[in-house]
Formats: C-alpha cells, structure tokens, sequence
C-alpha cells in the first residue's frame, strides 16, 4: 500500500466530548444569503435528509488524492495501482463500518436507490417482497418484477412486526422472500424495529434489506447485530455527495444472478464462438455488479465519511442530535397550530428529521418565508414517500402525484408538509432560528408577499 494510502487510513479526528460536543465542520457552514427583507444571514441548511454537506474531513480528503486519481483495477501505472488501492481499501472501509460478515459483499452503486434497484434485478425467480407503504420510493418502487405485498402502515413498532409475521405466514407458494423495511423514516425520523423485524422475516424463511439512508448518518449499523441480510444507504446523506452509494451483505444471490450491468469490469473473460456470437465468464466478486469505470471519489468520499463519523463518536454524535432534536420538538409543541407528523407516538426514538404541517398554511408557503426571511433551508412537499405522508395527512394512499409538488393534481385535495432535518454538522444557532421563524411566522405572518411560479411558491418581486 501507498505512503499516500496509508497517511489517508491512519488520519484520525479530535475526539469530542459528549459533555460539550460541538458540530462536526462541513462545506458550506459560512455561507451567507441574501433576505428578501435586507441584509444577509449565515445559511441554515437543514434539509440534511435530502442531502447533507460534506463533512470538511472528507473534503480534504478528496482534495489531497484528487492529484493522484487513476483508473482503477487495469492499470499498469503507478497512480492507477494506487487508485485501486484506494478503491479496495475504502471498501474494506465500508464493510468495517457496517460490521459486515466475513463472507459478506460490499457493492459500489450510486445511490441507496440504485442499490435496491441492483438487488431486485438479482432476486431469484418466483421471490415474494413484503414491503411497508411507509417507505420512501426508492425502497417501495423497483420490486415491479416481484410478487409484492404492500403492508399497511402500522401505528406501533410491535403493531409493524406482528403485520409482517402475519403476511408472511400466510404467504404462498412458500419460496424465496424479501423483505424491505426502512431504518429511520425520511418523514417522521421514527426509527423501526429492525432487529425484532429481521427475526420475524427469517423465523419464516425470509430475507431482509435494511434501507440504512436515514439511520446511517445518525446511529451505528450493524449488520450483524440486526441480522439483516443486506443493506443499503448513500454518500449523499453521509456528508460525502459524490454520487455513490452502497450495497452490502450476502453473496449468493448476487453471485447467481446476470450482472446489474454488462461490460467491462464484470467481465472475467470474453470470447467469439464459431456460431459469431460471444462466451462470457463473469466476475463472482463485488466487481459482477460494478460494470464500467468506477466513481473512485464517490466511494473514496464514502469510506472517508465513515472514519470520520467513527472517530467522532456514534455515542457522542447521538448525544449531541437528541440534545437538539428536543430543541426543535419543544419549541413547535409550543405552537398549537403546529402539528408534528408521526407514526409511533410522541415517544418513539427518532433521528434528526421532523415533518409537520401549521394550520392556515400551505406548506410550500411556509418553507419559502422560511429560506426567503430567515435564510433557512426546509423541504415541503410529500418526500418521496407519497403513500406514508398521505396517510399521516388524511388522504388516501393511493392518490397520486408528483414528488415533491406543492399543488394538487386535478381531482385531489392539495396535500404537502414541511419537513426540517439535521445532523452532525448542525449549530445549535440554526435550530434556534428554525423555532424562532416557525413562531414569528405563525404569530405574525410573512413579511413578504409570495407567488405560485411553476409549481413553487417563491418571494414575489
């Protein structure tokens, strides 16, 4: 291994004292707007369940092995043999901080989306899914050549593990089975009963993948300790927005299945026959399913996140986001016209994410006062999870409509919510104003007048 690799692997962070954590620094924290009403503001990003800054750890990172980039895997030079080093390691990297079985996979995708994509192209014929309305699309949606059962949202962890055991026990013919579940929802942050969910799936001859986007930034995973056959998550959301994301755990289906992508690098050999057409041997390894040129830095980025976050303390980090978790709670509970979405009860654990809806606005409304005269960033809309919003909000949960979009299809009741969401890199100060605007706002109103602009309602000029 390199000097260059070796100097990257033992870079450590300052430990943080969960007495007195501070905000792990990322890209961005002095960025100032402009306010609609004069004047400027440092901006408060806090729509991390979207996407979340890049830590300036793994900026740095990036920025000193930009210089050596190479391709990976073929080369004979020496940046290209480095590269490859690099590209191996951050997937040991990876597996490390999943806690991942020996025998286990850890596949390079782009995306917690592209990974449950990769996995259902792979699932063995006649496998049933079992799956949660209450997840976000990209764990809902690519099970299409799958027999799918679609599972109620349950009101209670133990209300969601006693739908499962039903649904599976009554499940025929008795064949392959998956089950998808989320770890922490990207609406209510509420985390889910994995573990008790994982013995439920495999009690009954099931498989499950933990879609790991929301909980990975926030808590520990561990693959082993939940007994989750695969999981998947994004850089994106694990302060390194590179474009790469992950899939890992068990080989066997991946192994048996036609690579994800065909071309070079899955291949292990190819040759004509004598009919004109070509035989091809297929990598068995991780590389079956990583077709192509790699995004050395998206996954460099992601293996750098995970050392960061693992040096700074899982059990300090979560310390400190409960701490303003409870900041934001408490405050909206002091706004009655406030109402925070939840599944589980004000009770249940969650990670930094909190959608509401306020009485006598339109979501879209809100969160463009928010950003235009406070210089806060929010998300409104249904969050890519169109079926659980709807649910929380009243409406049915097969209406339809566009991800994200603040007005009603014809036909339907105009229906979005507001959602604020942080993590390691959030200031106490960008809470603080959060509360502060939400009630001005509601006590007050807008200070500015507002127009409707496709589909987006922003300051009028």
């Amino acid at each position: 291994m390199s000097a260059f690799l070796n100097a990257a692997v033992a870079t450590t962070a300052t430990a943080v004292d969960p007495a007195c954590a501070e905000p792990l620094p990322v890209l961005g924290r002095d960025v100032t707007v402009p306010l609609v009403t004069g004047g400027e503001v440092t901006y408060a990003a806090l729509d991390y369940a979207a996407s979340a800054p890049a830590l300036q750890r793994v900026w740095d990172d990036v920025a000193a092995y930009a210089p050596y980039y190479g391709s990976v895997h073929r080369g004979a030079g020496y940046l290209s043999q480095l590269s490859t080093d690099l590209f191996e390691q951050s997937r040991v990297t990876v597996a490390e901080f999943l806690d991942c079985r020996p025998a286990d996979q850890v596949i390079f995708t782009r995306s917690t989306t592209d990974s449950l994509n990769l996995l259902a192209a792979v699932l063995p014929a006649g496998c049933q899914v079992f799956v949660f309305e209450t997840e976000h699309h990209a764990s809902l949606l690519p099970w299409s050549n799958a027999q799918v059962t679609y599972l109620n949202a349950p009101r209670t962890p133990d209300e969601a593990v006693a739908t499962l055991e039903r649904a599976l026990a009554d499940r025929e013919p008795y064949g392959p089975a998956l089950v998808c579940v989320t770890g922490a929802s990207n609406v209510t942050g509420e985390l889910w009963p994995v573990k008790e969910l994982a013995a439920a799936a495999h009690a009954h001859g099931a498989r499950i993948v933990l879609d790991a986007a929301q909980l990975a930034p926030h808590h520990p995973v561990s693959v082993q300790d939940l007994d989750v056959d695969w999981v998947a998550f994004s850089g994106h959301k694990l302060y390194a927005p590179f474009g790469s994301g992950v899939l890992a755990g068990r080989a066997d289906w991946l192994q048996q299945a036609e690579p994800y992508l065909a071309g070079g690098g899955a291949s292990r050999k190819v040759a004509r026959r004598e009919d004109g057409g070509v035989d091809v041997e297929w990598h068995t390894t991780a590389a079956r399913h990583e077709a192509g040129s790699p995004n050395v830095i998206g996954v460099y980025s992601i293996a750098s996140a995970c050392r960061a976050l693992t040096e700074a303390g899982f059990d300090s980090l979560v310390a400190r986001e409960r701490h303003l978790i409870a900041k934001v709670r408490e405050g909206l509970a002091e706004v009655p016209a406030v109402r925070v979405l939840s599944l589980f009860g004000d009770e249940a654990p969650r990670v930094g994410v909190i959608s509401f809806v306020v009485d006598g606005w339109n979501s879209s409304h809100f969160a463009a006062a928010l950003s235009a005269e406070y210089g806060i960033g929010v998300r409104d809309g249904l969050f890519c999870a169109h079926p659980l919003v709807r649910t929380l909000l009243g409406s049915e949960p097969q209406t339809q409509g566009e991800c994200g979009a603040p007005e009603a299809a014809p036909g339907e009741r105009s229906l979005n919510a507001i959602r604020v969401s942080f993590g390691a890199g959030t200031p106490d100060e960008h809470v603080d104003r959060f509360v502060r605007a939400v009630k001005e706002l509601v006590a007050d109103g807008a200070k500015w007048q507002y127009r409707t602009e496709e589909g987006r309602c922003v300051p009028a000029v």
